[in-house]
């Protein structure tokens, strides 16, 4: 059952949701590790309680119960720590208590907790982590953990506790996931909120107990859920937070207002505001561009090229506030939302409308307005009136303009007028082939000799590419060599021919090869038995379904793939002789919603050359958990040509 209150607070009353007794007789009535196969740390509570200001500034104190079960949570108790950003988060460890199974109970010197810096990739704004050491432990032993934090993850950066206050100020949000790699006997949350603050909050995907009473003239929501056990993982399933119970709470109204508020905020900062030196390199990208489609192109293919990803603390301008297109364009490199706010610069400079979004790359966005973003994007308008989605962080080096990998995403634009959530939609496997022919003759000694040819497009095109973009050139044709040994570890490739990966605005990529391979075959007076050459998983990198778990029959939770795909193999292999076909891989044909295969195996009408055609299509990136069986028959037909052999006999014989 869910419960929800959409701007109706609804009273009830407010049950105590702390383990009774004192912390000692919890710890010995929580069980041990033969009541949790397979955890090695329990959490006996986990409660926090919220204390949001008129402002939007938010208390948080946080009070946890951990027990050991094994030797290896002994080790993961081994130190605590919190990660924080100080441009806008507050933490301080206010007291640490560690129960031994034997009855000591000792409190550590808070004194000695360490603040450093976290570690960091790829992205520098200054985050930090506070830990202290807990020391040995032994199972049976329990360690109890006090916090306090105000803040927010992301904010505008002001002074003293104004840094501390919401993006969107006066409004409070948050994600709370009642999930947990460990089980759980109980886990409270609690928030107090002005009585004038309306909110709107749903559970998802589970039941939980929630209450709500007026107190000293604030609203107290209480959530509690007991008896948490780790979910598991599947390979392949989508992110935790679209199956896994979680709670979002709002005082945003709609998205609608979000939509506003993050126009307003980059436009009052100026973000999008070009200088001299930006409108010429936009004159220049922008020299003979055919059509209004071809100068956008342009644009975001400089943007994405140009820009390395790379994040530094800027001051002003870090969270949901963009970077100024100058300071962007000027160090030439920005994380995700400095790549979108660069090409919003850009595009401005050239006349078009454009705005900035934010997503959620790798999971859904669910639809009461908590800040359900962790990647930003760029929007376009237009003459038709259309908005078109453009993402700069995905596309370096690819066909594309936005990633289709990204389909099947949520996102919110950024418009003056404002925008409600919406939905990228599915792109047609078509514009992702991947294509693979073949020639070669099969000699009786069981040699086989040819000449292949691969074209790709979309976000088969972009896997492909990758071999050379990632790499040094010098090392292309050992990368091309090695996507061949993979599955043919005697081959020698004899003469290589491809697009050049950089020119990648002209066309799809297209590589030839000639290759030798030794004992390819087994070849007697009698019979052949041979695999197909380019069905057997070469360049396996753009065909990312040969990935997924197809021992599973079923499966639970909705799962993903890389993008949509359209796969197709065509061989041709002359052999040494005349032959009937005794056995071919069998599979079924079909076409539904979800995927499609065709092909087959034959002979030449004289029995001297062997033809093997199959077609794989998956139409989607998100699947639902009841379109794995067509998805696992189409990922098992291709498998079958891969994995089993073809067998041929001499004309004539038994």
């Amino acid at each position: 059952m869910i419960k929800k209150s959409l701007f109706l607070p609804v009273f009830f009353f407010l049950v105590n949701v702390v383990l009774a007794g004192p912390v000692e007789d919890m710890i010995k009535g929580s069980g041990c590790k033969k009541d949790y196969p397979g955890a090695n740390v329990l959490v006996i509570f986990d409660s926090t309680t919220v204390d949001v200001q008129e402002s939007g500034l938010s208390y948080v104190n946080s009070h946890k119960l951990y027990k050991v079960l094994t030797s290896k949570g002994a080790l993961n108790l081994n130190v605590i720590k919190y990660y924080y950003d100080p441009q806008s988060a507050y933490v301080d460890i206010k007291k640490v208590v560690i129960y031994r199974k034997g009855g000591g109970v000792e409190e550590l010197n808070v004194d000695q907790v360490l603040d450093y810096p976290q570690p960091a990739r790829g992205i520098y704004w200054g985050a930090r982590e506070k830990m202290i050491g807990i020391g040995r432990l032994e199972p049976g032993d329990a360690v109890e953990v006090f916090l306090f934090r105000k803040g927010f993850t992301y904010a505008l950066l002001q002074g003293e506790d104004e840094k501390y206050i919401p993006p969107m100020r006066g409004h409070y949000y948050d994600i709370v996931e009642f999930w947990s790699s460990n089980p759980v006997i109980e886990k409270f949350y609690r928030v107090k909120l002005p009585q004038n603050k309306l909110v709107q909050y749903e559970f998802y995907n589970g039941e939980i107990q929630s209450s709500v009473v007026l107190e000293n003239g604030k609203l107290i929501y209480t959530f509690i859920k007991r008896d948490m056990m780790p979910m598991k993982r599947k390979p392949g399933m989508v992110a935790l937070s679209d199956v896994a119970p979680k709670l979002l709470i709002s005082t945003s109204p709609d998205w609608f207002a979000k939509s506003i508020w993050f126009y307003n905020v980059n436009e009052d900062y100026g973000s999008f505001e070009f200088t001299p030196e930006i409108k010429s390199k936009v004159d220049e990208i922008l020299a003979g561009a055919r059509n209004e489609m071809d100068s956008i192109s342009r644009l975001t293919h400089w943007v994405a090229d140009e820009i390395r990803y790379s994040g530094i603390s800027m001051g002003p301008g870090e969270g949901f506030t963009l970077h100024k297109g100058d300071m962007t364009f000027t160090d030439r490199c920005g994380v995700c939302k400095d790549k979108a706010g660069m090409l919003v610069t850009m595009l401005r400079a050239a006349g078009f409308e454009s705005y900035a979004a934010m997503t959620m790359a790798g999971s859904r966005i669910d639809y009461i307005p908590a800040d359900q973003f962790n990647h930003s994007v760029t929007v376009v308008k237009l003459s038709s009136g259309e908005y078109r989605l453009l993402d700069p962080t995905w596309v370096p080096f690819v066909r594309e303009l936005w990633s289709s990998a990204e389909q099947q995403q949520n996102y919110l634009m950024g418009l003056p007028e404002g925008a409600d959530l919406k939905i990228t939609p599915l792109s047609p496997p078509e514009k992702h082939f991947i294509r693979i022919y073949g020639n070669a003759e099969l000699a009786s000694d069981g040699s086989l000799t040819g000449e292949l040819t691969v074209m790709a497009e979309g976000q088969s095109d972009a896997a492909l590419r990758r071999m050379f973009t990632s790499s040094y050139k010098n090392l292309w044709e050992n990368n091309i060599e090695r996507a061949i040994r993979a599955v043919h570890p005697s081959v020698r490739i004899t003469e290589t021919n491809y697009t050049d990966p950089y020119q990648y605005q002209t066309g799809p990529i297209k590589l030839k090869i000639k290759y030798e391979i030794s004992d390819y075959a087994i070849v007697t007076e009698k019979e052949i038995i041979i695999h197909t050459f380019i069905g057997s998983g070469i360049f396996k990198r753009g065909m990312s379904h040969l990935y997924q778990n197809t021992s599973l029959e079923e499966r639970e939770y909705p799962f993903r793939d890389r993008c949509s795909r359209f796969v197709k193999f065509n061989e041709s292999i002359k052999l040494p002789g005349d032959y009937d076909l005794i056995y071919a891989p069998a599979y079924e044909t079909f076409q539904d919603e979800t995927a499609g295969v065709e092909g087959e195996f034959s002979l030449s009408l004289s029995g001297k050359t062997l033809r093997m055609i199959q077609v794989i299509i998956f139409k989607k990136r998100v699947y639902e958990a009841d379109e794995w069986p067509s998805y696992r028959k189409a990922v098992m037909a291709q498998k079958s040509f891969m994995e089993e052999p073809v067998i041929l006999k001499v004309k004539g014989t038994k």
